[in-house]
């Protein structure tokens, strides 16, 4: 047994103690990753709250077959989803722009990813936000928080092939979305 199974093994068994390292080795990955998703500090902290209170009622259902992580990943990822689509509305680029900041978040809290090195971060920030949710989602998965196709299709319910061309789409929609944006500054 991995060490992480051992919590696993004893959370259920009521001790508290061990869910919290489990949140304690998770959380800062985890807000990181909710961080580009959920679009703020104060959502991405509610986010990661509340499907760590999730998957401590939920554990029981977890199976193993994959990592604790993806398994809390995609608790965390559809919660993110379902909180944003209750708060959507149409933001201009303007208002955006307000939002996200013109700089980039701290460099230590979320490494840059390698969709991030050449492009102006408020720029991608506004273009991600012009994508649909799934597409949105797809590229945070695979370039932010860079998860292999496997794991992706893991937590997105999805087989291989529909991750590759859901990719493919959301990266020509983005660089288009992109371009746009680079024309108007």
């Amino acid at each position: 047994m991995t060490p992480e199974q051992d919590l696993i093994r004893d959370a259920l068994a009521g001790e508290t103690r061990a869910y919290g390292e489990l949140v304690e080795r998770f959380q800062d990955r985890l807000y990181n990753s909710m961080m580009q998703i959920a679009g703020s500090h104060d959502e991405a902290e509610d986010v990661v709250q509340d499907s760590f209170v999730q998957a401590y009622i939920k554990l029981d259902t977890f199976q193993g077959n994959s990592k604790f992580f993806t398994w809390l990943y995609r608790i965390a990822f559809n919660n993110a989803l379902s909180r944003r689509r209750r708060k959507r509305t149409d933001l201009s680029i303007e208002q955006s722009r307000e939002i996200t900041g013109s700089d980039p978040e701290d460099q230590s809290e979320a490494p840059d990813a390698p969709l991030l090195r050449e492009e102006n971060v408020s720029l991608v920030h506004v273009a991600l936000e012009q994508l649909t949710d799934e597409h949105r989602s797809i590229l945070v998965l695979r370039e932010m928080d860079e998860l292999a196709y496997e794991e992706i299709a893991e937590i997105l319910s999805i087989n291989i092939g529909t991750v590759r061309s859901r990719l493919s789409r959301a990266r020509n929609q983005l660089k288009l979305h992109l371009e746009e944006l680079q024309e108007h500054h």
